[in-house]
């Protein structure tokens, strides 16, 4: 039994297996139009969603299978204060995989505690978001060759940023990659990502500056800062539109840097860029597509397991993260794992004090 709940739960191996399968979609999509014939997602999304909600339904329908699910908990049983592990034993009795998306952190891993079938990560909270990081590592092997020995800078909410903290998981898997992490410093990387560079020895810089860095640079991952993740309206107004990339910032990158956004923008990348060859952003959602076929391709014809294990009964929760899953579903197991020799939650990743 296989789920997606981190980039980290795959090796170098099944990924590249995966990006193979996904440029065989590419090529010749006229071969897996019946890949998943008999084979239903269900798909759901806590919290608003375009192109991750949207590309695995057309993911399900290219591939010959179906999905059902919700795109606001409102309209299901959620309103009427059905716990997670209710609704993902209920909907994995009628589907062969389960597309979640949540605001709270460590839920995708909650869920596959309960699940009869695999459960796929489509963003938890501002922590993973492991089907994104597919779509970036399509794409930069589809028009880059490869992912090795690239620079790549990161920009805006590397704090918030669940796309950041899944690309550099996965990145991992590759050799002589660098970082620049550029962010202001209330939007700095976590403490946990930081010490899972160090762990793996992936040499990184901390600035503040885009333009000085931006001519080192293969590419170049804007991400926007996230209102949704602040408790203070205040504390966003002031860090909203730090980084903006224009066209004249571009003059200094290099010719084939890529420009990447796992999208929505707001202001972060102005409008005169999209008609850079180095923007990739569109080409990065098409992308995501075809390699969300490829996972489901896989995924949605793991065997059900008809009996899971029996998993203990949390009272209390050990992680103070506010935005954790346990805070709010009090009967998850107490799951604790090691990082680098310190104690971190096995569902969020945030070190327990």
């Amino acid at each position: 039994m296989r789920h997606l709940i981190d980039f980290g739960d795959l090796t170098r191996e099944e990924w590249d297996e995966l990006y193979h399968r996904a440029s065989r979609i590419m090529d010749v999509p006229a071969q897996f139009t019946d890949a998943c014939h008999g084979k239903i997602a269900a798909n759901l999304f806590y919290e608003p969603s375009t192109r991750t909600n949207f590309s695995f339904q057309t993911a399900m329908m290219r591939l010959g299978g179906n999905f059902f699910g919700f795109s606001d908990p409102n309209s299901s049983s959620v309103s009427k204060g059905e716990s997670l592990k209710d609704t993902i034993k209920m909907v994995s009795g009628y589907s062969d995989v389960v597309v979640l998306r949540t605001p709270w952190e460590g839920s995708a891993k909650a869920a596959s505690l309960y699940s009869h079938v695999p459960v796929i990560n489509a963003g938890d909270g501002g922590h993973m978001h492991p089907t994104q990081t597919m779509a970036d590592l399509t794409t930069i092997t589809r028009l880059r060759g490869g992912v090795d020995g690239l620079t790549f800078g990161l920009c805006g909410d590397l704090k918030n940023g669940r796309t950041v903290h899944s690309l550099i998981k996965a990145l991992a898997k590759f050799r002589d990659v660098k970082f620049i992490l550029i962010s202001p410093e209330e939007l700095a990387l976590p403490e946990y990502m930081r010490a899972f560079l160090t762990e793996n020895g992936m040499p990184f810089v901390e600035v503040t500056s885009m333009e000085e860095y931006i001519p080192q640079l293969d590419v170049l991952y804007m991400t926007r800062v996230q209102q949704e993740r602040f408790a203070d309206p205040a504390d966003y107004e002031r860090l909203r539109g730090v980084y903006v990339l224009t066209r004249k910032k571009l003059t200094s990158a290099k010719p084939d840097m890529l420009v990447l956004h796992p999208l929505p923008r707001v202001d972060e990348i102005t409008v005169d860029v999209d008609d850079d060859p180095r923007a990739a952003y569109f080409q990065q959602a098409r992308f995501g597509m075809f390699a969300r076929m490829a996972l489901l391709a896989d995924l949605a014809h793991q065997p059900r397991f008809e009996q899971i294990d029996a998993v203990e009964i949390g009272t209390k929760p050990v992680c103070s993260n506010p935005r954790c899953i346990t805070q709010t579903d009090r009967y998850l197991p107490p799951l604790v794992k090691k990082n680098a020799g310190k104690d971190y939650c096995a569902f969020c990743d945030a070190q327990l004090r």
